[in-house]
């Protein structure tokens, strides 16, 4: 399958990152509070991400995963890509050297917020690897999320929870080195200033070669917030975070999989269609400015203005064609420059607080957003046809550099969305609760991509319903209901955009809380459906853009869950999922996904032993499928082991090392565009850290 058109693409990634927030991650709680950051265990720390209410993993009907901080730090998951495939249920496809989709539940992920409110549009793409030295923890939320976004696949949201300042003074530094001339500096510093004002300021420098041929990264990243308690009510903040991701011989598209004769192509793990004259540098920055009131009745309101801005220059090279399996010949390229532009504006006015009715206090929270977005995107074609060598010699470098034609403007076109969102989490009775609430948006896009026009105007109620029901102080039942619509970029076969997707999900399950919250256990079953969902159908003769129809598709399946500690020096982390996903007519569709995932995580600290930590996670799928270029196409199940141990070598020093893919399995990324490169092979990586 050709390389999906890159405006639809860029489209998405512009949607993705910061679509930056309005609250934090605890929106109803007091300003007044001494940090932002919930320290508690996992069955207690309180996420508004789902519902806009902060409500526990328990109180919440809909099944949460949350890695944090010191599990980031554990497996040294610098960047998202590597974080989220961690993450129980959520797939990440890495099709590309730096363009990265994930799916869940069998759709993909469109949904991304930052502390809490994102702008959900279109499908989710990470451009470059994407860092997580910003951040304190990431929650998933999976299904449907009408109430927040309204818009999008009832696959899953992905929250990014920030770091805040603290009232005290804090600060880490870390050093890492590693295969491949991996090096990592990061600092970390929290100051208060005054006993009001208080100061974080966080930068991260990293290089590293690559397994693969010719590819090479180097990545800044730097972030500030300043919190000011103007009075014991009225808090105000101010940040700006930004990242520059510079990459080097970059894959767009992959490799080709079969030869002429439809036989599976075995390449080694280090090969690359890329050339060293090839680049995708992105610049992602992002200015925020929040002003929350508490008031004494509980109530608590919040204003937050962000502006984005995503700046691309990008020389890539598509390879496609079927080799020969004698001459290794038959593989062609075409190649072009890709400025690109991205400017976004997100205001958002929210408000929380209790409610008295018949004799119970209840919750409630409503909002009003509103954004827009303008992108442009330049494409310099080169018109040479370039022709690759024998497979055998992809790695010399024999593809020269053509000539490009200056830049037309390709693609320049607008968005606007505005929402209107409420939610209430009543107290039926003393054992049944429910949280009731739902999303009214308006969208409206101007513009041409490709020639294709863009115009669309839309408006659309999603609704949401949930209930609990406690058994006893540990364990709890629950059920929820939504549907979702998402508009799709994908053409038909006339070049016209297809008509949105509207989808819905039904999760129902078991959720129970041990240890005096420590430790999180749930198991749940779902149903996820979405009709006219975009299917790859062809290429047009004249391009590598692909064409698209709309299937009925239908996911069902259930998940087990555990997080949190067993002990104070163990923990355990992870889930299995299980799920099929069928078209209209009741067959198997979107081979390409795994359907039995599992995923565990767990470390035991030995205190006696200078804080000895050990610990390993274990990533395991099944076999997955698809068709390329008239073949069908196999990658078997695998697993792969990550190990680590860190020891305290003295007061405020720590150490410690990570080896990845211990077992040096040997897999494909994924089968998502019928072309794919090998995951990286065994990796090690030492860290020093220092914490004041």
């Amino acid at each position: 399958m050709p390389v999906p058109a890159r405006s639809a693409l860029f489209a998405s990634a512009m949607l993705l990152l910061p679509l930056h927030t309005a609250k934090a991650a605890e929106a109803d709680a007091s300003v007044t509070e001494k940090s932002e950051i919930i320290v508690t265990g996992i069955a207690d720390h309180q996420t508004s991400s789902a519902t806009g209410l902060a409500l526990t993993p328990r109180e919440t009907p809909q099944s949460i995963t949350i890695i944090n901080r010191e599990r980031i730090e554990d497996y040294a998951l610098t960047n998202v890509n590597d974080l989220l495939a961690q993450a129980v249920g959520i797939n990440v496809e890495r099709v590309e050297t730096d363009r990265t989709q994930y799916n869940s539940r069998g759709f993909d992920v469109t949904n991304f917020q930052i502390d809490g409110i994102g702008l959900p549009l279109i499908s989710g793409i990470q451009f470059g690897d994407m860092d997580t030295a910003l951040f304190e923890n990431v929650e998933t939320i999976r299904g449907a999320n009408a109430i927040m976004t309204g818009i999008g696949n009832p696959s899953a949201t992905i929250n990014y929870v920030r770091k805040r300042p603290l009232d005290e003074f804090r600060a880490t530094v870390s050093a890492q080195a590693g295969s491949w001339n991996q090096w990592r500096l990061e600092g970390d510093v929290s100051v208060p200033l005054t006993d009001t004002l208080s100061a974080r300021l966080i930068y991260a420098h990293e290089e590293k070669d690559s397994y693969l041929d010719y590819n090479h990264v180097n990545r800044d990243v730097m972030g500030g917030i300043v919190s000011w308690q103007v009075t014991p009510q009225l808090k105000a903040t101010i940040g700006y975070a930004r990242q520059e991701n510079n990459a080097d011989g970059v894959l767009w598209g992959a490799l080709p999989l079969v030869y002429s004769d439809l036989t599976q192509i075995s390449y080694p793990r280090s090969t690359s269609t890329s050339a060293d004259w090839t680049y995708w540098n992105t610049t992602d920055q992002n200015a925020f400015a929040e002003l929350a009131y508490g008031f004494d009745n509980g109530w608590s309101v919040k204003g937050v203005f962000t502006y984005k801005q995503f700046d691309e220059q990008a020389k890539l090279l598509y390879a496609f064609g079927t080799p020969d399996k004698q001459t290794g010949l038959g593989v062609y390229g075409m190649t072009g420059i890709y400025p690109s532009a991205f400017k976004q504006y997100l205001g958002d006015f929210y408000a929380s607080g209790p409610v008295t009715l018949l004799g119970r206090e209840h919750s409630v929270a409503f909002g009003v957003s509103t954004a827009s977005a303008h992108s442009k995107e330049w494409e310099g074609f080169s018109a040479d046809l370039l022709e690759y060598p024998d497979i055998g010699q992809w790695d010399e470098g024999l593809l020269a550099e053509p000539a490009y034609p200056d830049p037309y403007l390709a693609s320049d076109y607008k968005d606007r969305l505005t929402r209107v969102y409420g939610a209430a989490h009543l107290k039926l009775t003393d054992k049944l609760k429910a949280v009731v609430g739902g999303s009214l948006m308006w969208l409206k896009t101007t513009g041409t991509a490709y020639t294709v026009d863009q115009y669309r105007k839309d408006s659309k109620f999603s609704p949401y319903a949930g209930l609990i029901f406690d058994l006893d102080k540990h364990v709890s039942l629950y059920a929820s209901y939504t549907d979702i619509y998402n508009p799709q970029p994908e053409v038909d076969v006339d070049n016209h955009r297809l008509a949105p997707t509207k989808g819905t999900s039904l999760e129902a399950g078991i959720k129970s809380r041990w240890f005096d919250g420590r430790l999180y256990a749930t198991a749940a079953v779902f149903r996820a459906k979405q009709s006219g969902l975009a299917d790859y159908a062809g290429t047009f003769e004249d391009s590598v853009r692909s064409y698209y129809i709309g299937v009925d598709t239908t996911s069902t399946g259930f998940e087990l869950e555990v997080a949190g500690n067993i002990t104070d020096q163990w923990s355990l982390s992870g889930g299995y999922t299980h799920l099929d996903i069928e078209d209209d007519d009741g067959e198997n569709t979107r081979t390409w996904l795994p359907t039995r995932t599992l995923k565990l995580s767990t470390t035991y600290m030995i205190p006696q032993l200078s804080d000895l930590k050990l610990g390993g996670q274990l990533r395991w799928q099944n076999a997955i499928s698809t068709e390329a270029d008239g073949a069908t196409v196999r990658q078997k199940g695998y697993a792969v082991l990550d190990l680590m141990t860190s020891v305290k070598l003295a007061a405020h020093v720590s150490a410690s090392v990570n080896v990845r893919n211990l077992t040096n399995s040997r897999y494909l990324n994924s089968l998502m565009w019928g072309q794919a490169y090998y995951a990286a092979p065994r990796s090690a990586l030492a860290t020093m850290r220092l914490d004041f």
